[in-house]
């Protein structure tokens, strides 16, 4: 196990650098003019003279290769070095460490409500295969399909507000501090995020206890006499369920990425508020930091689905 963990590790070196190169690389190559974005701030109308212009340039060393730039920008990365804002003129890594907890507190209650809102359903969508509780579950995951997470937040603020005449309290509470307030100020958005990321979950769940159900082993455990509960959930699910674990561990990545549209329909003072104004505002560092703490989580999130195998599953052995 500790040979594989290892080598997993070691695998992420060249998965980084893939990322790293294509995030520097398509930063540089979308139109726009960095210092003019930066010196005008957002507003079209603002004028500057081109020596104030050549200053930035030269100032964010914009002038200098392109590969020197990377490499530096690299150097500052194996050194834990995220750089500073261009725009906020503040270290990134500082920024990164109070939003980031937010962002995986918003991701973990919705890994969490995908699970207890998919699995469940697959289960029932298998055991009612053809009938009207499995064309109803259908229709429900096609439709998470269809809705992007976006969509789905604006349908939640209009129903909370509009028909409940409910909005959760101001401001934002810390788990740690107020973990009522948090989550109230948490489950809806994370419900969002989950509505629209089940569909996969669900889809899965279905297919692959279906599969299972037409085992011999299930059939002998019928003859047997054992109860149908017992046969779902202790027998098939267990043998169903890893495949369905590979699925949440690519929705992890999904879901991190959905959180940047959800945060900001619902004020969240997550990742996702600064990396949409860091990308309008050209602010290229932090781009390019926050993409590589992304991709970063999303590894280390698959690897640890792939060890959680073993312990579902005792068959399986990491040499």
């Amino acid at each position: 196990m500790r040979k594989y963990v290892i080598k997993r590790l070691l695998l992420f070196i060249p998965s980084l650098l893939i990322v790293s190169v294509a995030v520097f690389a398509i930063l540089r190559i979308i139109p726009g003019d960095v210092a003019a974005a930066i010196l005008t701030a957002g507003d079209e109308g603002a004028s500057f003279t081109e020596e104030a212009r050549q200053l930035v340039v030269k100032e964010l060393g914009l002038d200098r290769p392109i590969y020197v730039q990377y490499i530096e920008w690299m150097w500052g990365l194996l050194r834990f070095d995220l750089g500073e804002s261009w725009v906020l003129k503040k270290p990134i890594l500082e920024e990164l460490k109070r939003q980031f907890p937010v962002t995986l507190q918003l991701t973990a209650l919705s890994i969490v409500l995908v699970s207890a809102i998919a699995i469940p359903i697959g289960i029932l969508a298998a055991v009612y295969q053809d009938k009207w509780p499995d064309y109803i579950l259908r229709t429900i995951a096609i439709a998470g399909l269809a809705m992007p997470s976006f969509f789905v937040g604006l349908l939640v603020i209009i129903g909370l507000s509009v028909l409940l005449h409910w909005l959760p309290p101001p401001g934002f509470a810390n788990l740690w501090e107020s973990p009522w307030k948090s989550f109230q100020q948490l489950i809806f958005p994370a419900a969002a995020l989950a509505l629209s990321s089940s569909g996969v979950m669900l889809r899965m769940t279905r297919a692959q206890m279906l599969e299972v159900l037409r085992d011999d082993y299930v059939r002998t455990a019928r003859a047997k006499g054992l109860p149908e509960r017992v046969i779902i959930l202790r027998h098939a699910l267990r043998n169903a369920v890893l495949p369905v674990i590979t699925v949440l561990g690519f929705q992890i990545a999904v879901l991190l990425g959905g959180t940047v549209t959800t945060e900001i329909i619902f004020s969240i003072p997550g990742l996702g508020v600064n990396l949409i104004e860091a990308v309008i505002s050209k602010d290229l560092p932090v781009v390019q930091a926050y993409v590589m703490y992304l991709a970063f989580i999303a590894l280390l999130a698959n690897l640890v689905v792939d060890l959680s195998y073993a312990i579902l599953d005792p068959r399986i052995q990491y040499g």
